[in-house]
């Protein structure tokens, strides 16, 4: 049964009459006429750096197929209809017990294995210097090992690996994983720039929340965050939470990357989707989730990851920098797809993953694989 989505191009402004079952069958434009009141119409988001949702994690024991289900689930109703479940550091039986219930998550259906293309291995060979090792638990970073790399394929499938370059084999080790057919990511590190350059030279080709598990202070120049922003052959995360970049320091990243070369990730966390409270977590300690999203451990300023979705990240985008809706866009949709190898735009034969929105990236409608969705309400956790 044939479905017709209307809306307005966000490039264009014209109306969009695309019709649809499971993929885009048909795509008409025409001028929008005056006084028409009609949202915009875009393909659904993708996010690339999902940990956990709506009070189920990514990590640790309770992982299952069905939870993974259930997050992508989640993340559809807020207009993420790809998303990437991300393991981070942890024993090797730790991580591959993840990777299996995301593999047995995809093999679930067609449609699930296109939700969820891959898992982001982030760790565990990060820096353990306090500070680039982030939350991460330095108990279980280790050195970069291309075989293990290689064993964690044989549970699921692993399409990016985050490390840290600092070390005089990462130039090889980086060759090796990526030989395997996974993407590097440059993070959690304290590589100094010639070895961040290595790094790129050897395969590496995406930054991880670039800004973000890095030492609070750093030197005027030349520091890791200039490398990365100067290097056109790295494509760089941003968490666009309202919490983890201040306004005026995403603001220039995107002018130094441009929207080809940055993506928006939400870098969630299990708390994503929660009521505002305190909370007790896996790791340690009580954390607050607040009324606008921040993530703090109680008592202190230090943040707690993140605990919004990648949607209120656009709106953030819109509302604190000088982006338009069609730049801000591509933060979440063409980036991201060029990373999973995917062209992202709204064609015939695409695969009918949709929204529609308001001008301030309100989501109003969601349509994943053709089906229509209810869209969750914005709420905790969500309103960066």
């Amino acid at each position: 049964m044939s479905t017709l989505v209307r809306g307005l191009d966000p490039a264009t402004g014209q109306l969009l009459e695309v019709t649809m079952d499971t993929v885009i069958t048909r795509i008409d434009r025409r001028p929008a006429q005056p006084g028409q009141e009609l949202r915009y119409l875009a393909p659904g988001f993708i996010d690339l750096q999902v940990n956990g949702f709506a009070g189920i994690d990514v990590n640790g024991p309770e992982v299952t197929a069905e939870r993974i289900v259930e997050i992508t689930g989640a993340l559809a109703r807020r207009g993420v209809t790809t998303w990437v479940p991300t393991v981070i550091t942890g024993s090797e039986e730790a991580i591959c017990r993840s990777l299996r219930a995301v593999a047995e998550a995809r093999a679930t259906s067609p449609q699930l294995a296109h939700a969820i293309p891959f898992a982001h291995v982030e760790g565990p060979f990060l820096s353990v210097q306090d500070g680039p090792r982030g939350v991460h638990g330095a108990a279980q970073i280790r050195p970069i090992d291309a075989d293990e790399v290689a064993r964690w394929q044989q549970a699921g499938p692993v399409g990016i690996v985050t490390l840290s370059p600092h070390t005089d084999d990462a130039p090889a080790q980086i060759a090796r994983i990526t030989a395997l057919g996974i993407q590097v990511a440059l993070g959690h590190t304290h590589a100094s720039g010639p070895q961040l350059i290595a790094a790129v030279d050897a395969g590496a080709t995406l930054s991880t929340h670039l800004g973000n598990g890095i030492f609070p202070q750093l030197a005027r120049h030349p520091n890791p965050l200039w490398t990365q922003l100067a290097e056109d052959r790295l494509t760089c995360g941003l968490i666009a939470d309202g919490h983890h970049l201040p306004a005026e320091t995403l603001e220039v990243m995107l002018r130094a990357k441009g929207v080809g070369r940055a993506f928006l990730v939400s870098d969630a966390t299990e708390l994503a989707g929660r009521r505002p409270g305190r909370y007790e977590t896996a790791v340690g300690g009580t954390v607050e989730l607040s009324a606008d999203g921040r993530l703090s451990y109680v008592g202190t300023e230090l943040l707690a990851g993140a605990a919004s979705d990648v949607a209120a990240g656009l709106r953030f985008v819109l509302r604190a920098t000088s982006l338009s809706l069609r730049e801000a866009l591509v933060l979440v949709t063409r980036t991201p797809g060029a990373v999973l190898g995917r062209e992202t735009t709204l064609r015939v034969g695409a695969p009918a993953d949709l929204v529609t929105l308001e001008a301030d990236g309100a989501i109003q409608g969601v349509w994943q694989h053709g089906t229509e969705l209810t869209p969750a309400r914005s709420g905790a956790g969500t309103s960066a």
